[in-house]
């Protein structure tokens, strides 16, 4: 009877959703061969307009007004989204926050500035984890080798991630820039962002935060924590779509004084002046290069709109729900099939995934996607159960947690 006890639970806890009506504003895949998406913390669902919208922009934005949409409206973009973005998601007051380029650049251009700030004051050291995103620790070897940095690392446990306490033992006075990301993309472990923060200015460190597995999933308080930088994507909780532009955050004390490494034109301070010689432009825009991205926005925006209409909080309040609900169909289903809960059961040090681990779930997760059931997989044997809040139903979650409980069987009965 437990499928029966559980089907019934995601039926009630579906009728009580107060965000239930927001999984229609979402596009169903025309096929109709999805079962369940667990992967909504790597690429999330378009919302049901973004086709609309995109014809309207084509048509009118592009197609009617042409090159004056530059002027018109297309210029202002980057930080309008971006104060959008810090308003409803990051905690940043307006001017602090741009879209542009990939995370991978903007990671780049951040943490550049950053350092080379910091060689001034004779800080040599940036501290990262061992366990963070590839982009992360590889943009962060490369600046250390260009600008002959020494890497501190620490050493993260992967079914959790970097503690407060671990922070406080690695940073110092040469610290220079400490690069930590808000939720593990692994075990979702959620970092105390304030804490760390607080214990790097401690030591005289800049911090920059990743946002990418905590934008639009778990609240995040830029300001309030005194942070200096983040980065983020826009396509995971934010709906963004694939490529879509990435986010970053600079606080206002550090306009002016921290200069980003690629100079670009829309970057001067008067870009169509097309003279020699590069002088930044004031305030978040100088930290953009080329041309933005700008049709790349439009689905941001329809998502961003759904943010505005029902609240993070509201949002994260669902996401807790679903990953606890995720959490107590495991312990049933699965841990007596030999799989371990890897992420924190706390959800308080909990962000909006939870990763299972068992030997043989790359294999298994490639069957599940024969059948349409949609989670990831991540060394080491880790299946990533992504729930995206405003998309994902509790019916969906009981349902793709019964098939992936059939294919670990199926899996064993054949070995």
């Amino acid at each position: 009877m437990v499928d029966e006890d559980f089907t019934a639970e995601a039926a009630v806890l579906d009728a009580g959703d107060p965000l239930a009506a927001m999984r229609d504003r979402f596009l169903s895949p025309q096929g109709n061969d999805l079962v369940a998406y667990f992967d909504g913390n790597s690429l999330g669902r378009p919302t049901a307009d973004v086709p609309q919208r995109l014809a309207e922009f084509t048509e009118r934005l592009w197609g009617d007004r042409l090159i004056r949409s530059w002027d018109e409206q297309w210029l202002d973009w980057p930080a309008r989204v971006g104060d959008r973005l810090g308003a409803l998601v990051l905690g940043a007051a307006p001017g602090q926050t741009v879209v542009a380029d990939s995370t991978t650049v903007l990671l780049y251009k951040l943490s550049r500035a950053a350092v080379d700030a910091q060689a001034a004051h004779g800080r040599t050291e940036i501290v990262l984890d061992t366990d963070n995103f590839p982009t992360d620790r590889y943009v962060l070897e490369g600046i250390a080798a260009e600008r002959g940095l020494t890497l501190r690392w620490i050493e993260a446990d992967p079914t959790t991630g970097v503690t407060l306490e671990q922070v406080r033992e690695a940073v110092g006075p040469e610290t220079a820039l400490a690069v930590f990301s808000h939720v593990a993309y692994r075990s979702g472990f959620l970092a105390d962002g304030p804490g760390i923060t607080a214990a790097v200015h401690d030591a005289g460190g800049l911090i920059l935060w990743d946002l990418c597995h905590s934008g639009g999933s778990v609240p995040v308080a830029l300001d309030e924590w005194g942070a200096d930088l983040a980065v983020g994507c826009t396509y995971k909780y934010l709906n963004g779509g694939p490529g879509s532009p990435a986010l970053a955050y600079v606080a206002t004390r550090h306009h002016g004084h921290l200069r980003q490494p690629i100079w670009g034109w829309i970057g001067r301070k008067d870009a169509f002046e097309m003279g020699p010689g590069y002088d930044p432009a004031d305030g978040i825009r100088s930290f953009i290069s080329g041309t933005p991205p700008i049709l790349a926005m439009v689905p941001l925006e329809a998502s961003l709109d759904l943010v505005e209409e029902v609240g993070i909080e509201a949002i994260r309040a669902k996401s807790v729900a679903l990953t606890e609900f995720v959490i107590r169909l495991a312990d049933q289903l699965l841990v007596p099939l030999g799989v371990e809960v890897a992420s924190p059961r706390d959800a308080a040090t909990r962000g909006g995934h939870v990763t299972l681990r068992r030997k043989g779930f790359r294999e298994i997760t490639a069957a599940l996607w024969a059948q349409g059931v949609i989670p990831d997989y991540r060394d080491p044997d880790g299946l990533r159960i992504g729930v995206s809040p405003l998309s994902t139903s509790f019916a969906e979650v009981a349902v793709g947690m019964f098939a992936l409980r059939d294919a670990v069987v199926d899996h064993d009965t054949a070995q």
